[in-house]
């Protein structure tokens, strides 16, 4: 998955959905390339963000639509156990304790996972979890949302990643 590869110009729906996931997922993961815990940890002065924190969060992401909403299957660790009702962006602020290998190895892990438990799904097929309004969502809508979120904050990681060291680009 590190591996940045274009999407296919031309491709049935549900590969095209997959390959701009999995190309975002490995934008993300590019823009930690070589950085260790203090440049994952830094911040811009207007904002709370790091590197590291952009990494926990869109594990948990993934891991909240596909594992709990999608699946049906019980919050995972290292959510489960997180102090929610204290801190309800907990997954932000201790990332900057984590090991940067060990935040990059949970994404990639947590990725991982969902790409083998979605393998096959129709787009049409529809969530275990519902919403508040007792609605369903669609793996269609679903992965159409991961990779909004995902790309959403790969803009995030270019600034930051820009201000630790230079690094621009895709």
């Amino acid at each position: 998955m590190d591996q940045r590869t274009d999407p296919d110009l031309v491709a049935p729906e549900r590969a095209a959905l997959d390959q701009f996931l999995d190309y975002h997922r490995a934008t993300l993961l590019s823009k930690t390339d070589g950085l260790g815990a203090e440049a994952m940890a830094a911040r811009l002065p207007t904002s709370e963000l790091t590197l590291a924190g952009l990494l926990k969060h869109l594990a948990l992401v993934e891991s909240s639509w596909i594992q709990e909403r999608f699946l049906g299957r019980p919050e995972e660790e290292p959510w489960a156990s997180a102090p929610w009702d204290d801190d309800r962006d907990w997954e932000f602020h201790t990332a900057v304790t984590d090991d940067p290998e060990e935040l990059r190895e949970l994404y990639r892990a947590t990725c991982g996972r969902n790409r083998a438990a979605l393998a096959g799904v129709d787009l049409d097929a529809l969530s275990v979890g519902r919403d508040s309004e007792g609605r369903q969502w669609s793996l269609r809508w679903i992965l159409l949302h991961l990779i909004e979120e995902t790309a959403r904050h790969n803009g995030h990681a270019d600034l930051l990643r820009e201000a630790i060291d230079g690094v621009v680009g895709e």
